[in-house]
């Protein structure tokens, strides 16, 4: 059944042609969407809806599609969130966050004098928490999906075996981290060549195929209990790594009542903790909802003065408040309270920026490179899925399980490894995210669902980062208050503030320099980064039509339907 099934994924694939989207609008169809980060995952998505698969068959399809062709952020070997509403109103979330292992210490990322050891918790096997990512797939496709597990793993093991064409961004993505690749898992590695890759490659993996083969005979025992399991621990000891057999053994998912807020005629419907992402989302909304921002002229200098005022404040409530609920009682209900936040919001002066050290004590250096990845799901049902999942940085810790041809996470960068020092993503944490055996670090993902009038109305999210909760946020509250469509909602100019550093980051070339001069008069400083986000979302139209709106502008994101 499983060969049958990959051939019939290949026959109606061509997975040679050029997979580069040549059409920039979005995509509206009568009855089912796919969006996601790679054309060829998208088609997969589609080929499952077709075959009588429903929102969580496609949506494990993709999952694992990208693990083959989206390697720097489709993983099997990290974790991630999904928020999701089926056709009859119910709603629910799952977490297969990654987790710590069990020999983790709070203090592992510091040197004898209680400095943090440069690059251990962002490379090499010490920065790997425990994947959840099978686990959570699996979750998913038994309690709601329709088909067969190997029949929805099988087109992702003939991409793997077959082989498929690199795009461009892929192709320049595997040669900046070649370097990296060589240093931790030597030249002979399926990811390099002794040339340069280009657009158009044709790649295989077929150790991965292997791997993805048994998986899609035995499940999730598989690779938490059988040969993929004891190649991980084998890699990690190799390495003098943490993971153990028990680690892999002993890892298990959760499902979670998700955060919600009704703002207006809005249902808003977001994951909670470890995910910091839907509380802080709910926040800056409701904050917005409070000062009336569509008074304000979109992306004007007040409007843009009022989301960071908002942002540093929610910011700092994440490194105060915000871990593992299994480890922390998280204030939930209090903050996101209308008294709460209008108290918090109260001293927001829309002509003078508030400086974050005055919110809350702390220090931030740099915000350094990210890649997570994100796909929106809804098939001809009404069901409607909502995930991301990262392996942290691109290509996660750059360790390769070697004889099983995925790449580990680079996780437990996320945890707060030492007060006042910020992660990767420029994030501080305290005692609420801090390391503790089996604990899941806290994340900025942000896999949302709205509702308006009580129907299904998006499906959205991003990768990126601290800045996963702001571009979405901004995506929301595009269409929300300025009734901006799906995809003019997506391409809109993003901005980016957190809790320190006190820049507001800006989109390079892409905001009008009147208002960057007017931001600077009243007391900001502003930077530039290349993009912010690569928003993936679907809308539902008034008509019952689906307009899938992939970020073109941002990234090679794609989108598909019937």
């Amino acid at each position: 059944m499983l060969f049958s099934s990959i051939f019939t994924f290949l026959v109606g694939c061509d997975v040679d042609k050029k997979n580069e989207e040549s059409e920039k609008g979005a995509v509206i169809t009568d009855s089912a969407m796919v969006v996601t980060a790679h054309p060829l995952a998208t088609q997969v998505g589609v080929h499952i809806l077709r075959e009588g698969g429903n929102a969580f068959d496609a949506a494990v399809a993709v999952q694992f599609a990208l693990t083959v062709v989206y390697p720097r952020a489709g993983n099997i070997g990290g974790g991630g969130f999904a928020v999701f509403r089926l056709t009859d109103g119910e709603v629910g979330s799952l977490d297969f966050r990654e987790k710590a292992p069990k020999a983790a210490m709070r203090h592992m990322y510091l040197d004898s004098t209680g400095n943090v050891v440069a690059n251990k918790s962002k490379k090499g096997i010490f920065s790997v928490g425990i994947p959840g990512t099978i686990k959570g797939m699996e979750a998913l496709q038994r309690k709601y999906g329709n088909l067969k597990w190997d029949d929805i793993i099988a087109p992702s093991i003939g991409l793997a075996l077959y082989g498929f064409p690199l795009t461009e961004n892929e192709a320049t993505v595997l040669n900046r981290y070649r370097a990296d690749f060589e240093k931790l898992n030597g030249a002979d590695n399926p990811y390099q060549k002794e040339v340069e890759w280009k657009a158009g490659d044709s790649v295989t993996y077929p150790v991965l195929a292997e791997t993805l083969f048994r998986i899609g005979e035995k499940g999730s025992r598989e690779f938490y209990r059988g040969l993929a399991a004891k190649r991980i621990v084998k890699e990690s000891q190799k390495r003098g790594g943490l993971i153990t057999l028990e680690d892999m053994h002993d890892y298990e998912v959760v499902w979670r009542k998700p955060v919600e807020a009704q703002i207006g005629e809005f249902r808003v419907i977001a994951m909670g903790p470890p995910s910091s992402g839907g509380m802080a989302m709910i926040q800056l909304l409701k904050g917005a909802s409070f000062f009336d921002i569509k008074q304000y002229a979109h992306n004007s200098a007040t409007a843009i003065h009022l989301m960071t005022e908002l942002e540093r404040r929610v910011f700092a409530d994440r490194a105060t408040y915000l871990g593992d609920p299994d480890f922390y009682d998280v204030p939930q209900k209090m903050l996101l309270s209308d008294t709460y936040l209008k108290e918090r919001f109260a001293d927001i002066d829309l002509k003078t920026p508030t400086k974050s050290s005055d919110i809350k004590e702390g220090s931030v250096e740099i915000i350094e490179s990210h890649e997570t990845t994100h796909y929106s799901i809804v098939d001809q049902w009404g069901n409607a899925v909502s995930i991301t999942t990262t392996l942290n940085g691109n290509f996660g810790s750059k360790v390769l399980v070697s004889d099983a041809g995925f790449f580990l996470n680079n996780e437990m960068d996320d945890f707060s490894i030492k007060p006042g020092v910020p992660n990767q993503y420029g994030l501080i944490g305290g005692e609420a995210n801090s390391i503790a055996p089996e604990k899941r670090m806290l994340s900025s993902m942000s896999p949302t669902i709205v509702e308006k009038n009580g129907a299904l109305w998006m499906v959205v999210g991003t990768p990126g980062g601290s800045t996963i909760i702001t571009t979405t946020y901004q995506t929301v509250q595009n269409a929300m208050s300025y009734g901006m469509t799906m995809q003019e909602s997506v391409n809109a100019t993003k901005t980016h503030s957190q809790w320190l550093p006190d820049i507001i980051h800006l989109e390079e070339g892409k905001m009008d320099t009147t208002v960057v001069d007017s931001l600077v008069q009243m007391g900001h400083k502003v930077e530039y980064w290349k993009v912010l986000g690569k928003m993936n979302c679907i809308m539902i139209l008034e008509n019952g039509e689906l307009e899938g709106a992939p970020d073109y502008l941002r990234g090679g994101n794609n989108a598909a339907g019937f």
